[in-house]
């Protein structure tokens, strides 16, 4: 078993930028279930592979969906939101029509989202590493 490297090299840089994403459906609908949630899956993964970030993990509950995402810093991650978020609803809409009557005005996920960044360790091993680089 190979060991999967943490950080990605392209011209110029060097990154491990990690994103967890986290959104619910509008009004919290309980509508992400069986066929939809694995075309939701599916989607996300597309969308990523044709934009240019990779999705590492993703979970797809009945109101909200968990996605950990590693993006080239050239990503802002409030586009990362808009773009799948976006997408996805548009598909899904066309895909499953009697979504619209689960949802009023045709609004599948909430305006609001969560984003928290994660690297390859916490944030006090980085303050101490910053802090004590003049004593080497």
């Amino acid at each position: 078993m190979t060991k999967q490297k943490h950080w990605i090299s392209s011209y110029g840089c060097v990154y491990n930028v990690n994103y967890h994403f986290v959104w619910s459906t509008k009004y919290r609908r309980k509508v992400l279930v069986d066929d939809i949630a694995e075309r939701l899956k599916e989607l996300n993964k597309s969308i990523s592979v044709d934009k240019g970030f990779d999705i590492v993990v993703q979970d797809v509950q009945l109101d909200h969906v968990h996605l950990f995402i590693r993006a080239h810093p050239k990503f802002a991650p409030s586009t990362i939101t808009k773009v799948l978020k976006g997408i996805t609803a548009k598909k899904l809409f066309e895909e499953f029509p009697e979504l619209r009557s689960k949802l009023w005005k045709g609004h599948l996920w909430n305006p609001s989202y969560y984003i928290g960044t994660c690297g390859d360790c916490s944030k006090d091993v980085v303050i101490k590493y910053i802090k004590t680089q003049k004593e080497r």
